[in-house]
Protein backbone atom coordinates (compact mmCIF):
# COMPACT_ATOMS: atom_id res chain seq x y z
CA UNK A 1 0.00 0.00 0.00
CA UNK A 2 1.18 3.62 -0.30
CA UNK A 3 3.02 5.91 1.95
CA UNK A 4 -0.28 7.52 4.06
CA UNK A 5 -0.21 11.13 4.79
CA UNK A 6 -0.13 12.67 8.13
CA UNK A 7 -3.99 13.48 7.17
CA UNK A 8 -4.30 9.89 6.61
CA UNK A 9 -2.53 8.24 9.78
CA UNK A 10 -5.42 10.86 11.55
CA UNK A 11 -8.11 9.60 9.68
CA UNK A 12 -7.35 6.00 10.36
CA UNK A 13 -6.28 6.79 14.21
CA UNK A 14 -9.59 8.19 14.42
CA UNK A 15 -11.95 5.52 13.14
CA UNK A 16 -9.78 3.22 15.55
CA UNK A 17 -11.22 4.98 18.18
CA UNK A 18 -14.37 5.65 17.22
CA UNK A 19 -14.80 1.90 16.28
CA UNK A 20 -12.84 0.77 19.21
CA UNK A 21 -10.40 -1.87 17.24
CA UNK A 22 -6.76 -1.23 16.37
CA UNK A 23 -5.24 0.64 13.77
CA UNK A 24 -3.70 -2.21 12.30
CA UNK A 25 -7.76 -3.51 11.75
CA UNK A 26 -8.48 -0.46 10.22
CA UNK A 27 -5.13 -0.81 8.61
CA UNK A 28 -6.19 -3.84 6.89
CA UNK A 29 -10.10 -3.35 6.30
CA UNK A 30 -8.07 -0.08 4.25
CA UNK A 31 -6.08 -2.08 2.15
CA UNK A 32 -8.74 -4.75 1.37
CA UNK A 33 -10.77 -1.86 -0.24
CA UNK A 34 -8.00 -0.69 -1.98
CA UNK A 35 -7.38 -4.25 -3.86
CA UNK A 36 -11.04 -4.24 -4.02
CA UNK A 37 -11.16 -0.62 -5.92
CA UNK A 38 -13.13 0.84 -2.85
CA UNK A 39 -16.63 -1.34 -3.37
CA UNK A 40 -15.28 -4.44 -1.85
CA UNK A 41 -13.11 -6.05 0.11
CA UNK A 42 -11.49 -9.51 1.21
CA UNK A 43 -9.81 -9.65 4.56
CA UNK A 44 -8.43 -11.52 7.54
CA UNK A 45 -7.88 -10.33 11.12
CA UNK A 46 -8.93 -11.84 14.12
CA UNK A 47 -10.28 -7.90 15.76
CA UNK A 48 -12.57 -8.43 12.71
CA UNK A 49 -13.79 -12.24 13.18
CA UNK A 50 -11.29 -13.70 10.82
CA UNK A 51 -12.01 -13.97 7.57
CA UNK A 52 -14.54 -12.14 6.02
CA UNK A 53 -15.91 -10.28 3.01
CA UNK A 54 -17.52 -6.88 2.27
CA UNK A 55 -19.48 -5.57 -0.60
CA UNK A 56 -20.45 -2.08 -1.31
CA UNK A 57 -24.08 -1.98 -1.03
CA UNK A 58 -25.22 -4.31 2.17
CA UNK A 59 -23.10 -7.61 1.46
CA UNK A 60 -20.76 -8.19 4.88
CA UNK A 61 -19.65 -11.49 6.18
CA UNK A 62 -17.14 -12.13 8.68
CA UNK A 63 -16.27 -15.37 10.32
CA UNK A 64 -17.92 -15.30 13.67
CA UNK A 65 -20.90 -15.41 11.64
CA UNK A 66 -23.32 -14.87 14.71
CA UNK A 67 -21.95 -11.54 15.73
CA UNK A 68 -24.11 -9.28 15.33
CA UNK A 69 -22.75 -6.04 17.02
CA UNK A 70 -18.88 -7.22 14.94
CA UNK A 71 -20.51 -7.32 11.84
CA UNK A 72 -22.10 -3.88 11.97
CA UNK A 73 -18.73 -2.67 13.85
CA UNK A 74 -17.04 -3.87 9.64
CA UNK A 75 -19.57 -2.62 8.01
CA UNK A 76 -19.54 0.42 9.25
CA UNK A 77 -15.60 0.93 9.18
CA UNK A 78 -15.55 -0.31 5.01
CA UNK A 79 -18.60 1.94 4.59
CA UNK A 80 -16.73 5.24 6.13
CA UNK A 81 -13.04 4.00 4.58
CA UNK A 82 -15.12 3.76 0.82
CA UNK A 83 -16.19 7.16 1.12
CA UNK A 84 -13.06 8.27 1.83
CA UNK A 85 -10.98 6.65 -0.43
CA UNK A 86 -14.05 7.24 -3.25
CA UNK A 87 -13.15 11.38 -2.26
CA UNK A 88 -9.20 11.05 -3.12
CA UNK A 89 -7.81 13.68 -5.21
CA UNK A 90 -5.61 11.10 -7.02
CA UNK A 91 -6.76 7.06 -6.78
CA UNK A 92 -4.32 4.04 -5.33
CA UNK A 93 -3.51 1.71 -8.12
CA UNK A 94 -6.47 -0.72 -8.39
CA UNK A 95 -5.41 -4.14 -8.05
CA UNK A 96 -7.16 -5.04 -11.57
CA UNK A 97 -7.05 -3.77 -14.72
CA UNK A 98 -9.99 -4.91 -16.19
CA UNK A 99 -11.97 -2.88 -13.52
CA UNK A 100 -10.48 0.26 -14.50
CA UNK A 101 -11.52 2.58 -17.35
CA UNK A 102 -14.71 4.79 -17.12
CA UNK A 103 -14.52 3.56 -13.23
CA UNK A 104 -11.62 5.28 -12.86
CA UNK A 105 -12.70 8.65 -12.84
CA UNK A 106 -16.10 7.92 -11.32
CA UNK A 107 -13.94 6.84 -8.06
CA UNK A 108 -11.99 9.98 -7.78
CA UNK A 109 -15.42 12.43 -7.79
CA UNK A 110 -17.13 10.45 -5.34
CA UNK A 111 -18.19 11.98 -2.24
CA UNK A 112 -16.46 12.24 0.78
CA UNK A 113 -19.52 10.32 2.64
CA UNK A 114 -18.71 9.48 6.46
CA UNK A 115 -15.89 12.38 6.62
CA UNK A 116 -18.48 15.45 5.31
CA UNK A 117 -17.86 14.96 1.69
CA UNK A 118 -13.90 17.00 1.83
CA UNK A 119 -11.36 16.21 -0.41
CA UNK A 120 -8.17 14.34 1.98
CA UNK A 121 -5.26 12.88 0.29
CA UNK A 122 -5.22 10.00 2.13
CA UNK A 123 -1.71 8.77 0.69
CA UNK A 124 1.54 10.07 -0.30
CA UNK A 125 1.89 9.93 -4.17
CA UNK A 126 4.30 8.08 -5.50
CA UNK A 127 7.63 9.42 -7.13
CA UNK A 128 7.22 10.17 -10.38
CA UNK A 129 3.58 10.01 -10.50
CA UNK A 130 3.83 6.37 -12.21
CA UNK A 131 1.12 3.77 -12.70
CA UNK A 132 1.83 2.55 -9.45
CA UNK A 133 1.89 -0.81 -11.14
CA UNK A 134 3.97 -3.65 -8.91
CA UNK A 135 4.93 -5.76 -11.98
CA UNK A 136 8.19 -5.49 -13.91
CA UNK A 137 7.46 -2.81 -15.90
CA UNK A 138 8.98 -4.72 -19.75
CA UNK A 139 6.09 -6.88 -18.91
CA UNK A 140 3.92 -4.26 -20.08
CA UNK A 141 -0.19 -4.27 -19.38
CA UNK A 142 -1.78 -7.55 -18.05
CA UNK A 143 -4.91 -8.86 -19.97
CA UNK A 144 -6.30 -9.49 -16.37
CA UNK A 145 -5.01 -8.98 -12.10
CA UNK A 146 -6.36 -9.96 -9.13
CA UNK A 147 -6.11 -9.88 -5.08
CA UNK A 148 -6.94 -12.21 -2.51
CA UNK A 149 -5.29 -12.55 0.73
CA UNK A 150 -1.84 -11.65 0.82
CA UNK A 151 -1.54 -12.22 -2.52
CA UNK A 152 -1.64 -10.68 -5.80
CA UNK A 153 -1.50 -11.77 -9.63
CA UNK A 154 -0.69 -10.01 -12.76
CA UNK A 155 -1.22 -12.37 -16.22
CA UNK A 156 0.56 -11.59 -19.65
CA UNK A 157 -1.12 -14.40 -22.12
CA UNK A 158 1.50 -12.11 -24.95
CA UNK A 159 4.61 -12.71 -23.10
CA UNK A 160 3.27 -16.07 -21.39
CA UNK A 161 4.42 -14.63 -18.24
CA UNK A 162 2.46 -14.75 -14.70
CA UNK A 163 3.38 -12.09 -11.63
CA UNK A 164 3.06 -13.13 -8.45
CA UNK A 165 3.24 -10.63 -5.26
CA UNK A 166 3.71 -12.40 -1.78
CA UNK A 167 3.38 -9.32 0.44
CA UNK A 168 5.87 -7.16 -1.22
CA UNK A 169 8.29 -10.05 -2.90
CA UNK A 170 7.18 -10.25 -7.12
CA UNK A 171 7.97 -13.55 -8.99
CA UNK A 172 7.34 -14.38 -12.09
CA UNK A 173 6.61 -17.13 -13.96
CA UNK A 174 7.12 -18.84 -17.71
CA UNK A 175 3.28 -20.03 -18.04
CA UNK A 176 3.92 -21.94 -20.95
CA UNK A 177 1.64 -23.02 -23.01
CA UNK A 178 -1.34 -22.41 -20.41
CA UNK A 179 -3.94 -20.47 -21.28
CA UNK A 180 -4.57 -19.64 -17.65
CA UNK A 181 -8.64 -18.16 -16.97
CA UNK A 182 -8.10 -17.72 -13.36
CA UNK A 183 -5.58 -17.39 -10.33
CA UNK A 184 -6.53 -18.08 -6.44
CA UNK A 185 -4.48 -19.06 -3.09
CA UNK A 186 -5.58 -21.95 -1.23
CA UNK A 187 -7.53 -21.34 1.74
CA UNK A 188 -5.52 -21.94 4.76
CA UNK A 189 -2.59 -23.15 3.44
CA UNK A 190 -0.15 -20.14 3.55
CA UNK A 191 1.06 -19.06 0.27
CA UNK A 192 0.09 -21.91 -1.98
CA UNK A 193 -1.38 -20.66 -5.45
CA UNK A 194 -2.91 -22.49 -8.23
CA UNK A 195 -3.88 -21.70 -11.38
CA UNK A 196 -6.99 -22.84 -14.27
CA UNK A 197 -5.73 -23.48 -17.60
CA UNK A 198 -7.10 -25.73 -20.24
CA UNK A 199 -4.85 -28.46 -18.73
CA UNK A 200 -7.39 -28.22 -15.19
CA UNK A 201 -6.07 -26.61 -11.85
CA UNK A 202 -2.28 -26.55 -11.62
CA UNK A 203 0.07 -25.19 -9.15
CA UNK A 204 2.43 -22.31 -9.70
CA UNK A 205 5.05 -24.18 -8.17
CA UNK A 206 5.18 -26.29 -11.61
CA UNK A 207 5.57 -23.29 -13.67
CA UNK A 208 9.27 -22.48 -14.74
CA UNK A 209 10.61 -19.43 -12.10
CA UNK A 210 12.05 -16.44 -14.45
CA UNK A 211 12.98 -13.97 -12.20
CA UNK A 212 12.14 -13.52 -8.52
CA UNK A 213 12.81 -15.96 -5.04
CA UNK A 214 10.03 -18.13 -5.48
CA UNK A 215 7.92 -16.17 -2.83
CA UNK A 216 5.00 -18.38 -3.49
CA UNK A 217 5.20 -21.45 -0.91
CA UNK A 218 4.45 -25.22 -1.14
CA UNK A 219 1.32 -25.71 0.49
CA UNK A 220 1.70 -27.26 4.15
CA UNK A 221 -0.32 -30.41 4.55
CA UNK A 222 -1.32 -32.35 7.28
CA UNK A 223 1.63 -35.09 7.77
CA UNK A 224 1.08 -38.50 5.67
CA UNK A 225 0.45 -41.64 6.66
CA UNK A 226 2.89 -44.29 6.20
CA UNK A 227 3.00 -45.71 2.94
CA UNK A 228 4.12 -49.73 2.77
CA UNK A 229 6.10 -50.92 1.36
CA UNK A 230 5.12 -51.71 -2.71
CA UNK A 231 6.38 -54.42 -4.70
CA UNK A 232 9.58 -53.89 -7.12
CA UNK A 233 10.39 -50.60 -5.63
CA UNK A 234 7.72 -48.63 -7.20
CA UNK A 235 7.30 -44.78 -6.19
CA UNK A 236 4.87 -43.75 -3.65
CA UNK A 237 1.55 -42.35 -5.90
CA UNK A 238 2.55 -38.88 -4.87
CA UNK A 239 5.91 -38.77 -6.10
CA UNK A 240 4.68 -40.20 -9.20
CA UNK A 241 2.54 -37.98 -9.51
CA UNK A 242 4.77 -35.08 -9.38
CA UNK A 243 7.17 -36.47 -11.87
CA UNK A 244 4.30 -37.03 -14.20
CA UNK A 245 3.09 -33.11 -14.51
CA UNK A 246 7.04 -32.46 -14.81
CA UNK A 247 7.48 -34.46 -17.22
CA UNK A 248 4.83 -33.47 -19.16
CA UNK A 249 5.62 -30.24 -18.77
CA UNK A 250 8.65 -30.57 -20.33
CA UNK A 251 6.77 -32.02 -23.57
CA UNK A 252 4.81 -29.47 -23.81
CA UNK A 253 7.74 -27.44 -24.04
CA UNK A 254 9.29 -29.93 -26.45
CA UNK A 255 5.93 -29.60 -28.16
CA UNK A 256 6.38 -25.22 -28.25
CA UNK A 257 10.10 -25.73 -29.40
CA UNK A 258 9.71 -27.78 -32.70
CA UNK A 259 6.71 -25.05 -33.59
CA UNK A 260 9.74 -22.28 -32.86
CA UNK A 261 7.57 -20.76 -30.14
CA UNK A 262 10.98 -20.89 -27.63
CA UNK A 263 14.20 -21.33 -28.96
CA UNK A 264 16.64 -24.49 -28.33
CA UNK A 265 18.37 -22.64 -25.57
CA UNK A 266 15.34 -21.96 -23.76
CA UNK A 267 13.76 -25.44 -24.01
CA UNK A 268 17.26 -26.14 -22.62
CA UNK A 269 17.08 -24.11 -19.55
CA UNK A 270 13.23 -24.92 -18.65
CA UNK A 271 14.00 -28.45 -19.07
CA UNK A 272 16.84 -28.41 -16.57
CA UNK A 273 14.82 -26.73 -14.47
CA UNK A 274 11.84 -28.93 -14.21
CA UNK A 275 14.67 -31.69 -14.09
CA UNK A 276 15.67 -30.53 -10.93
CA UNK A 277 12.66 -30.67 -9.17
CA UNK A 278 12.62 -34.27 -9.29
Amino acid sequence: MQQLTPEGQRRVSELSQRYFVSTDAVMTLLQALVNGHGTMAQFYHPELGGGGQWMQGGMTMIGDMFNSGLKAKVDGLCSELSSLLASQPFAPAPASYSSQGQGGQQQQQGGGGGFGGSQVSLFVPSSGGGSGSWWPGELGVPSSTGSQNDIRYAYFPGARRLAVDVNGRVSVYDTLDHQISGVSQQQGSGSSVTFNSQYGVVSVLNLPIISGDAAVQQAPSAAPAPVPAQAGGALPRSSSAQESDIFAAIERLADLRQKGIISEQEFAAKKTDLLSRL
